[in-house]
């Protein structure tokens, strides 16, 4: 599942909305809908992504979190490291040789440290 799909799930069920009744409403069929929440489909376009939060009446910065989310989700991610440095490209692959085996704990350490030199870059 991606982050968007988790989102979108938590979404459905906080509401009470049926995988059925939103696929409708937003004009996809269920199992795309479904497909998109479990990370079988690639990160949805700009246009669904409005349909959705339309659909769910979000605003501002719970909006802005959607599409957040939606733009980290590619569930099949390449990562071009062409023209950086001999250690960028070994972390892309070792990332993409390990993440499935990564605990949890081991993943939020990752994601929290990336995180914080995000924001010392700001």
């Amino acid at each position: 599942m991606t982050p968007f799909g988790e989102r979108i799930r938590k979404l459905r069920a906080e509401r009470q909305v049926t995988l059925q009744d939103m696929a409708e409403a937003i004009g996809v069929s269920p199992a795309y809908l479904s497909a998109l929440e479990h990370g079988k489909r690639g990160r949805p376009g700009w246009h669904l992504i409005q349909r959705i939060i339309s659909y769910f009446n979000i605003i501002w910065d719970e909006a802005e979190d959607v599409v957040r989310l939606a733009r980290i989700s590619h569930p099949r991610i390449a990562i071009d490291t062409a023209g950086l440095s001999p250690a960028a490209t070994e972390l892309a692959n070792r990332l993409a040789d390990e993440v499935a085996r990564l605990d949890p704990q081991t993943l939020a350490e990752m994601l929290a440290l990336l995180d914080a030199k995000k924001k010392k870059a700001k």
